[in-house]
């Protein structure tokens, strides 16, 4: 009857700890969450990354209260004691894994107290390195709780770290590729950048490879050995856009309006806001086989590939305004095919009529 009762006593509290789990759950850390959430978003995001972690605590503590009243013994009580401390240092982990994801806002307000930016690129590398360490601690703490040697199996590594090397030598140079991708910044996340491999928008850099997204929404995942190696083109890092173009117009042009048409068009560039001022040159460039040449180069102030197509539009329709005002019409292709008779086969054929006439 004892036995019986005992059971039935460590059923109820492990029910009791289920409702508990249920009525956290549902009622007070929703609670907490809603008071601290329009304070402080850090200590928001703490809280939700630790709440499944939290959740399975209930469980934990109910058997381990429920333990000493079964009426047998499935396990012995040391071995007991081990469990539930490895799985309070696996929850500890699950938490500290979740946490790490949030890096980013911990940078942020980082850099809000203390007037220190860090640039994104770094922030993924920081990220996947302190949820590889968690792991790692995680499972030597439950190694050593379980009696096991940890030392000997960092000198066992140790041992074999050459062989390793030498078989993971391509995942080692992407590991220093990536390195000194994060030191020598050619690039962040966000940037569009053109090398040998690929063009694009970069979405991701881990330790073994950049992800990038191309324009036509393709995704390529590039060795950081290899795009270590490479030149690249950072058309993010651009101050402003160049143009250049020829303008080609009629060889029925005259000089005078030819001289205005390159005054007026390089004046128009010069008034134009969204035009840099620095470099401006129009000027009449070459006599081509068609056309009188009118050569512009210029930059616009902005980069975003947009807002460059606008303004170069804006210049075009310009240009046209100017050549439409001044009477000068843009040139197109033509040749001139002169034909000559030759006059010793004309006089050739008068002779042969000539004949013909007295026969």
């Amino acid at each position: 009857m004892d036995e019986w009762l005992n059971f039935g006593i460590a059923i109820g509290i492990f029910v009791v700890f289920l409702i508990l789990r249920k009525l956290f759950t549902t009622y007070l850390f929703k609670f907490i969450i809603r008071f601290v959430k329009n304070k402080n978003h850090l200590i928001t995001t703490i809280l939700e990354s630790f709440e499944k972690p939290m959740r399975w605590i209930f469980v934990i503590i109910g058997l381990q209260l429920a333990f000493p009243y079964l009426p047998f013994d499935l396990l012995t009580a040391e071995t007991e004691h081990r469990i539930i401390r490895s799985l309070f240092i696996a929850l500890a982990a699950w938490g500290g894994y979740s946490l790490a994801g949030s890096t980013s806002l911990f940078f942020a307000t980082f850099s809000k107290n203390f007037d220190f930016q860090v640039d994104r690129i770094v922030i993924p590398f920081i990220e996947k390195a302190v949820r590889i360490i968690i792991v790692v601690l995680a499972v030597s703490v439950i190694a050593e709780e379980w009696g096991f040697n940890v030392n000997g199996f960092v000198a066992g590594l140790g041992l074999g770290g050459l062989a390793f090397a030498l078989a993971a030598k391509d995942t080692i140079s992407n590991l220093f590729g990536g390195i000194v991708i994060i030191t020598e910044k050619p690039f962040t996340i966000g940037d569009w950048i053109k090398t040998p491999s690929v063009e694009g928008t970069v979405e991701d850099i881990t330790f073994r490879s950049t992800k990038i997204r191309t324009f036509a929404q393709a995704v390529v995942t590039v060795p950081n050995a290899t795009l270590s190696n490479e030149p690249v083109i950072n058309w993010s890092k651009m101050g402003k856009r160049q143009v250049a173009f020829h303008i080609g117009v009629s060889y029925s042009t005259k000089r005078a309006h030819l001289e205005s048409v390159v005054y007026r068009i390089k004046q128009m560039l010069i008034d134009d806001r969204d035009i840099h001022n620095e470099t401006i040159l129009v000027n009449f460039d070459r006599f081509n086989e068609s056309s009188f040449d009118v050569y512009l180069y210029f930059f616009t102030n902005t980069t975003a590939f947009a807002e460059y197509l606008k303004v170069k539009e804006q210049v075009n329709f310009k240009i046209l305004e100017v050549l439409e005002e001044e009477g000068v019409s843009l040139a197109f292709p033509t040749r001139s095919l002169v034909i000559q008779q030759d006059e010793s086969h004309e006089a050739i054929r008068e002779e042969n009529i000539l004949e013909k006439a007295k026969n």
